[in-house]
């Protein structure tokens, strides 16, 4: 006998009503998703099954597997290194689509779209923050009769954007699976502090003459009293126009700007100060342990561990960069973040004792 799902589809196609299973009280029913037939109907009594059936793989929602032969909406962790990240299960999902959307504005490989269109032997289709936010409905279209790819750099859940996606799609019937990767979130723990010591995960935004906020320092330092790491992710300027080219509606854009950790350590010392005449005794000091990274997965990442001030000169090379900002550590964490000193002897300090 197949399944209850595969016959009640094989009873579908055949134009028959096909009741539902008995559930016990308090199981988990599985997950239907609109399609053109209509939406699926709670209740209990026969009912005609929607055209694409799918079930989670767990009740906690770890993912989504589709009914084999339906079309779908695929989102695609592309790792964070080159072309050669992408999973197997990925790069096979990358072949068989009939349109194949590279993400281009949350995060960026160390190679280009041509050396990734060679390497998956598919053209790609670039996709930047105004086709993702404004123009979803052109990702989403014909999803539901052929296979669509979306290609995040990272996981594909690194970004609230696509969580939208994601919504969008669900909201218009159509089928979604996705095909996780390594994100910068987890692959910080290369530079040895432990990824169940972190707390709240802040942004750090390039400041302009007029905007200078301070609200990530806030969260950092809420982590810090709390003796929690803190993950700083710098900001990325792709294709953004300029106040004055927004406001006057010109489709002008910026050259593209990158965040290094000399920059983000010296806006975070800024706040120091700020805050000092202010009257208050911050808890993120000059002295504080910070933890630059540059380039995470690739075969020429770089890692430097030193005080906040020793983050404002250290010489990181190219994009991507990342920084952390220490909490109270274990010696082992200390013994790790050794391996990567600007000077090894700043561990011997004070802060550090305070921090071990």
């Amino acid at each position: 006998m197949g399944s209850w799902w595969s016959l009640g589809l094989a009873a579908t196609r055949a134009g028959l009503d096909w009741p539902r299973p008995r559930r016990e009280p308090g199981s988990v029913p599985p997950l239907c998703v609109r399609s053109q037939r209509g939406p699926a109907r709670s209740g209990s009594g026969p009912r005609r099954l929607p055209r694409v059936p799918l079930v989670t793989e767990s009740h906690s929602g770890a993912g989504i597997c589709s009914t084999p032969g339906i079309k779908m909406l695929y989102l695609i962790g592309l790792g964070l290194g080159d072309a050669k990240d992408i999973t197997v299960k990925g790069l096979e999902v990358v072949k068989q689509c009939r349109r194949v959307y590279l993400e281009a504005y949350t995060s960026i490989l160390t190679v280009g779209k041509e050396v990734l269109e060679k390497f998956y032997g598919r053209e790609l289709i670039l996709a930047d923050r105004e086709t993702v936010e404004q123009e979803a409905d052109d990702i989403l279209k014909d999803a539901d009769i052929c296979d669509v790819a979306f290609l995040v750099v990272g996981d594909p859940f690194g970004a609230t954007t696509h969580s939208d996606l994601v919504l969008r799609a669900v909201k218009l019937g159509i089928p979604y699976r996705v095909i996780h990767n390594a994100s910068i979130m987890n692959a910080v723990g290369c530079c040895g502090l432990q990824l169940y010591n972190f707390g709240e995960t802040v942004s750090v935004v390039f400041w302009t003459d007029t905007w200078k906020p301070e609200s990530f320092f806030d969260k950092i330092k809420k982590n810090k009293q709390n003796g929690m790491h803190t993950l700083c992710l710098l900001d990325i300027k792709v294709k953004e126009q300029s106040l004055e080219n927004l406001m006057r509606g010109k489709k002008i854009y910026e050259s593209p700007r990158y965040m290094s950790v000399n920059q983000a350590a010296e806006q975070l010392l800024a706040i120091v100060q700020n805050r000092r005449l202010q009257g208050e005794e911050p808890e993120i000091t000059e002295n504080t342990i910070c933890v630059g990274l540059a380039r995470v997965g690739a075969m020429d990442q770089k890692i430097a561990s030193g005080t906040l001030q020793q983050m404002s000169t250290v010489e990181l090379g190219g994009p991507l960069h990342s920084m952390i900002i220490a909490g109270n550590m274990h010696p082992l964490e200390t013994d790790m973040l050794k391996l990567f000193a600007v000077n090894e002897s700043i561990f011997e300090d004070n802060e550090c004792q305070k921090n071990t």
